[in-house]
């Protein structure tokens, strides 16, 4: 399959590539950082230097990939949870414009899955009508929801002790969202505690 992941090289993206190639899936891997280009290049992906809001450019880059799937893992969050305030109102427009961006490249790209990150807690910072307007474009365009628990484990917010639930390890949240990449459509839980109930 040939894939066009957005947030490449998020916390969730840079453990997905490793798992998609070992699949033999073809990727395009996005990123807005010049400087990470390389490093995508050196694991075997094609390198996409892009930013999610330049429409034209990321209309461009997808049509130019023509993937089977997109996969939107792109968020702006901070690297340390105490400056999670400050960067939500960026986030939301990830899951706003970005989101609407990334659905009308896939439209035009003629991409037959597209599968969004969401989150599993509804309630509290992050939560509200941004999130529910990008989780209901996304199933609307006929895409998968893939609602995660916090994450945590090593580059996380909770690297040493995991947050309270929702939760979810992180190199277990990218290794069973590889399932979904054809998988059904719809929206879904992934979780430690869905798998324990």
């Amino acid at each position: 399959m040939r894939i066009f992941l957005a947030g490449g090289t998020g916390v969730i993206g840079i453990r997905l590539l490793p798992l998609m190639l070992a699949e033999g899936h073809v990727i395009a891997a996005m990123t807005r950082t010049r400087g990470k280009i390389d490093g995508l290049r050196a694991i075997g992906v094609i390198p996409v230097l892009c930013d999610l809001f330049d429409q034209a450019s990321l209309m461009a880059a997808v049509k130019d990939f023509q993937p089977d799937v997109i996969v939107h893992q792109a968020t702006d969050l901070p690297d340390q949870i105490d400056k999670l305030a400050e960067f939500l109102p960026g986030n939301d427009r990830v899951r706003s414009e970005g989101t609407r961006n990334l659905l009308t490249a896939a439209q035009a790209a003629k991409a037959s899955g597209f599968v969004a990150q969401s989150i599993a807690w509804r309630t509290g910072p992050g939560t509200g009508p941004v999130l529910d307007a990008h989780e209901n474009g996304v199933i609307s365009a006929g895409g998968t929801v893939l609602r995660y628990g916090l994450f945590y484990g090593p580059g996380t917010f909770f690297e040493n002790d995991p947050p309270p639930p929702p939760r979810i390890y992180v190199d277990d949240a990218a290794r069973r969202t590889m399932p979904f990449l054809a998988g059904p459509r719809g929206i879904f839980t992934i979780t430690d505690e869905d798998l324990a109930s």
